[in-house]
């Protein structure tokens, strides 16, 4: 938190930071720890390559879907001003323009958890009772109320549509937000390894 935006953290920033961590960190035999696993098999000596393989598969769906619904958290507060400063209607809009353009809606939907993510309610109590920010949770929550409408299906929340809003909420920049499952991915790898 220190090094990204200059400033000790105060509480509730190291315990969202932790919480997000810890919440991302091991989602077992996925692509990119398949990857650092097969990488590590060929050269048993460079375990830095297997895990740099194992970061080096990671994408816009695995790791980057939290940078990508922070920045669609961040576009809906923007566009609230058109709006009245009716966060759902911006939410609403927001969602049917990504769905005209056939673009997803990252951090909604998951193929096992059918209900919300029971990461999501665990890190959004952590920001909370820490005093975190909660307008991002609050944009959150509204973007999985108006899916229905906009997509047609009832995705809920994942722990990566959970992830950038706490930690919008005590202010770490939008830019670094694909880092922080990196950082945590990176000590499941090596835990794998």
């Amino acid at each position: 938190f220190l090094l990204l935006t200059g400033r000790m953290p105060d509480a509730a920033a190291s315990q969202v930071l932790n919480a997000t961590l810890v919440a991302i960190a091991e989602h077992g035999l996925v692509p990119s720890v398949q990857a650092a696993r097969m990488t590590l098999a060929a050269a048993p000596d460079a375990m830095q390559g297997a895990v740099a393989a194992g970061i080096l598969g990671s994408g816009s769906v695995i790791l980057g879907a939290s940078e990508t619904a922070g920045r669609l958290y961040v576009e809906i507060e923007q566009a609230a001003a058109q709006h009245g400063g009716d966060l759902r209607a911006a939410a609403k809009a927001v969602g049917a323009q990504r769905r005209e353009r056939k673009i997803p809606i990252a951090g909604y939907g998951h193929p096992e958890h059918k209900r919300r993510d029971p990461r999501v309610d665990a890190v959004f109590n952590v920001s909370q009772r820490a005093g975190g920010g909660q307008k991002y949770v609050e944009i959150a929550k509204l973007v999985e109320e108006v899916i229905p409408e906009v997509v047609g299906k009832d995705l809920k929340l994942n722990v990566s549509g959970a992830i950038p809003a706490v930690l919008l909420g005590v202010g770490f920049p939008v830019a670094a937000l694909k880092g922080v499952p990196m950082l945590a991915r990176t000590a499941s790898l090596i835990a794998h390894l």
